[in-house]
């Protein structure tokens, strides 16, 4: 018999195909850093974790033509899967590692490695598409059917407290705006503070424009946890424009100007992708706020005129 996995609700993957994909994915990041080269592991990152990643490997090699003198292998061990039952493209599962990357040697207080795989189509390789690093304690526990599936939360859903899908603008617009449907926190509360902060200083001012970033790989994908919330992921577009005062210059790095085009004479804009690691809750929780868990941001782009 065969099951055709786009119309039949399957697992996404099998245990061997995630691992498989984890191995592999680490393989070419690892060879990619290693070289400062983009082109190593561009078949194996996708998404907003794709556009950090190969902005940034772009960016070290004009600093470090050579390659990276100070790479360490990175190693993702003690690799749990929770993978969802789907039908129909795209798919996706989540692996939730331990790396080599800890500076602390506490077991207690170990981070984990959250990294999305997706998949466009029966024709296509898994790709990391979302990366989150947060506390072994914050890694929620998710729903299962008693062979150890887990269960996907359609972007449209209305059981949350946001609509999956509208987690990207309603992010956008928290960041212009302010409001009160994320908790407050480093990536919410503190850092529209900090922006305001550094939206005039001297002789620099800079201004802060944030798009919501939704089609293809950037899409919203979320796992039903055990309380009736989801934990989702989703990506946001940043752009931070600094204008210096006449008579002065900008500073720009050689790691900006590997990414910028133009000439900044009198500013620069930077353009920077970002993906975050919510808990949604359920529609009518006591808490209706949404928590961030983690955030991670690369510089993708500049402009300066």
């Amino acid at each position: 018999m065969t099951v055709h996995g786009e119309r039949e609700i399957i697992p996404s993957a099998t245990k061997a195909e995630a691992a498989r994909a984890l191995e592999e994915f680490t393989s070419a990041y690892n060879k990619a850093d290693k070289a400062y080269d983009p082109a190593l592991d561009e078949d194996r990152v996708t998404g907003a974790l794709g556009a950090i990643n190969q902005a940034g490997l772009k960016a070290k090699r004009a600093s470090e033509p050579n390659g990276n003198p100070d790479h360490v292998p990175l190693k993702l061990t003690d690799a749990k899967f929770t993978i969802p039952e789907q039908a129909g493209w795209p798919k996706f599962f989540l692996a939730d590692t331990d790396s080599n990357r800890d500076q602390d040697d506490d077991p207690q207080r170990d981070n984990r490695w959250l990294l999305v795989f997706l998949r466009g189509g029966v024709d296509d390789v898994w790709k990391a598409g979302f990366l989150s690093v947060v506390s072994t304690d914050d890694v929620p526990e998710f729903t299962t059917d008693k062979d150890g599936w887990a269960q996907p939360v359609e972007a449209n859903a209305t059981s949350l407290a946001v609509v999956p899908k509208n987690l990207s603008q309603e992010y956008a617009t928290y960041l212009q705006d302010g409001g009160d449907v994320f908790a407050a926190g480093t990536h919410t509360s503190a850092w529209r503070a900090l922006r305001k902060k550094n939206e005039t200083r001297p002789g620099l001012s800079t201004q802060y424009i944030d798009e919501p970033l939704t089609s293809g790989p950037y899409a919203p994908v979320g796992l039903r946890t055990k309380d009736g919330g989801a934990l989702v992921f989703f990506a946001t577009h940043h752009y931070e424009k600094q204008t210096a005062a006449s008579g002065l210059n900008l500073q720009v790095s050689a790691e900006v100007k590997a990414l910028m085009t133009g000439e900044a004479k009198q500013s620069i804009t930077l353009e920077r992708v970002s993906n975050q690691a919510v808990l949604d809750p359920a529609k009518g929780s006591t808490e209706p706020r949404v928590e961030f868990l983690n955030r991670i941001q690369g510089l993708t782009g500049a402009k300066g005129e």
